[in-house]
């Protein structure tokens, strides 16, 4: 700044040299006018057009000082009449970090824990800009106790190391740091993306836990229900305003029962913990809900049947659909005892636990189900068909259906368990056009099916329908949802926990 002061009072002499050249040429054309317009014949004439020309070049001086007045000087991006300052790492003679480069980048998501004092967020922005970080985007989540959670979606050079990343955080006094790789789906400003999840969740009531999971990133969510299968109480519900205790917290599920969160690090944030309350009062406000509408699919035989969604409300038809099926089917369904069958249904049908898909001819009444259940950390997929309806390609279709359902959901693989004799399931995975990995642990089969990250998953051919009719299980790595530990499907869970 010293050297374009004493440039500009250099040159103040000249300045007002031309103020006084300009102000004697002004008088001296005034005292000519004036003479002129007294003394001659045409005097009123001059002055008018002298009024004329006046006025017209204050009207084109304003419209050029307008248009070009504005316009800082080429060597002078700021306006400020001063030389552009160069880059830190050009003044002192080293190559800049490439960012964006030929060299490629990485997106990276940082979190870190600072005081709470001025000053704090500029020596983290000093460090990433050394190593030639960029922030995309930042939020900040105030901590009770004092201090800041601060969290980073940066692009990186891709050869910097997140270690070297959190040593350097940590000598800024950045404490509790924690790195994660991010990707595109990431970029999306919080903002948008809290309004994308509130709006999935009220247009669905399935959609709650896969919303708390996308808002949360990893973590372990289970629903535990108010009372176990066999009537006992499965422990005190959670408060209403919720419980948060560093990496877990508990939410009242508004359909009764309690959500457990579990994350083990980093621990959530007081602000996170509000994010998912709200999600949580938004669909206990809105109550039970469905998407809207339903496929008509005519079978081979001429019949049609409606393929919808169904929930706790379609309770009573789907006891009429188990009621008329033989023991042979129910055993295939649920691979174990099929006395009490009936009894898992509630647990089935609840949108807590996953999605279910009915089939139900013209006139309501249901003829197949299938289930998209949330288990631990993946995803079952049960499926039954009416013996009179079997056979038909229906359960085929449901099967195709549900893992495409999966594979929205981002799942990365598929299973099926079902006995080792039932050659129509197999035939059925086969017609995913998938890849598929075959186990068979004490007369049950375990088929995995790892799925594509972007295309949607196809429909099996309907001659595959007979094996998936009768009864079948499925799940999908979600390592995020969980029901409650009471399992809608005795005996499949042994095999299922032996194969891991």
């Amino acid at each position: 700044m010293t050297p374009t002061k004493n440039t500009r009072r250099g040159h103040h002499w000249r300045h007002d040299l031309i103020e006084l050249a300009a102000l004697f040429t002004a008088v001296v054309v005034a005292d000519t006018i004036a003479k002129t317009v007294a003394k001659g014949p045409d005097g009123p004439y001059l002055l008018v057009f002298s009024a004329i020309a006046l006025v017209a070049t204050a009207a084109f001086h304003t419209w050029w000082a307008r248009r070009h007045g504005h316009a800082p000087p080429e060597d002078d991006p700021g306006g400020s009449g001063a030389p552009a300052p160069l880059p830190p790492a050009a003044a002192s003679g080293e190559d800049p970090t490439p960012v964006g480069d030929s060299a490629g980048t990485a997106l990276w998501r940082m979190r870190t824990t600072v005081r709470d004092t001025p000053g704090s967020l500029a020596a983290l922005c000093t460090v990433l800009a050394r190593h030639g970080v960029d922030i995309l985007t930042l939020q900040t989540h105030p901590l009770a106790e004092g201090g800041t959670v601060d969290e980073f979606l940066l692009r990186a050079p891709a050869e910097l190391p997140p270690e070297v990343l959190a040593r350097e955080i940590t000598a800024a006094d950045g404490t509790d740091t924690w790195t994660e790789r991010a990707d595109a789906h990431d970029l999306v400003d919080t903002p948008t993306r809290l309004l994308g999840l509130a709006t999935r969740t009220a247009l669905d009531a399935a959609e709650l836990p896969l919303a708390l999971r996308q808002l949360l990133g990893r973590c372990t969510i289970r629903s535990v229900p108010p009372v176990s299968l066999s009537g006992r109480p499965t422990g005190a519900p959670a408060p209403v305003e919720g419980v948060l205790e560093e990496t877990a917290m508990r939410l009242r599920d508004p359909n009764g029962g309690t959500f457990v969160i579990e994350r083990p690090h980093p621990p959530f944030t007081p602000t996170e913990f509000a994010r998912a309350r709200a999600l949580v009062e938004l669909d206990a406000r809105l109550g039970p809900r469905l998407p809207r509408g339903g496929d008509v699919l005519t079978l081979p035989e001429g019949d049609d049947i409606t393929v919808r969604r169904a929930d706790q409300r379609d309770l009573p038809a789907a006891r009429s659909m188990h009621d008329r099926c033989s023991p042979r089917t129910l055993a295939l369904r649920y691979h174990g005892p099929v006395g009490d069958a009936g009894r898992y249904l509630d647990h089935l049908l609840s949108p807590r636990f996953g999605r279910t898909l009915a089939a139900q001819t013209a006139s309501g009444r249901f003829v197949a189900l299938g289930h998209l259940l949330w288990d631990g950390d993946e995803t079952e997929v049960a499926l039954m068909v009416e013996d009179d309806w079997q056979r038909r390609g229906i359960g085929s279709e449901l099967l195709g259906r549900l893992v495409a359902m999966a594979e929205e959901a981002g799942c990365e693989s598929v299973y099926a368990v079902t006995q080792s004799s039932n050659t129509g399931m197999v035939a059925a995975m086969r017609a995913l056009n998938l890849p598929l990995d075959y186990q068979i642990e004490e007369g049950t089969l375990v088929i995995t099916a790892r799925l594509t990250p972007s295309p949607s998953a196809t429909a099996p051919e309907a001659d595959a329908g007979a094996g998936a009719d009768a009864g079948a299980g499925a799940g999908t790595t979600v390592d995020a949802v969980t029901p409650g530990r009471a399992r809608p499907r005795p005996g499949a869970g042994r095999s299922r926990q032996s194969r891991r």
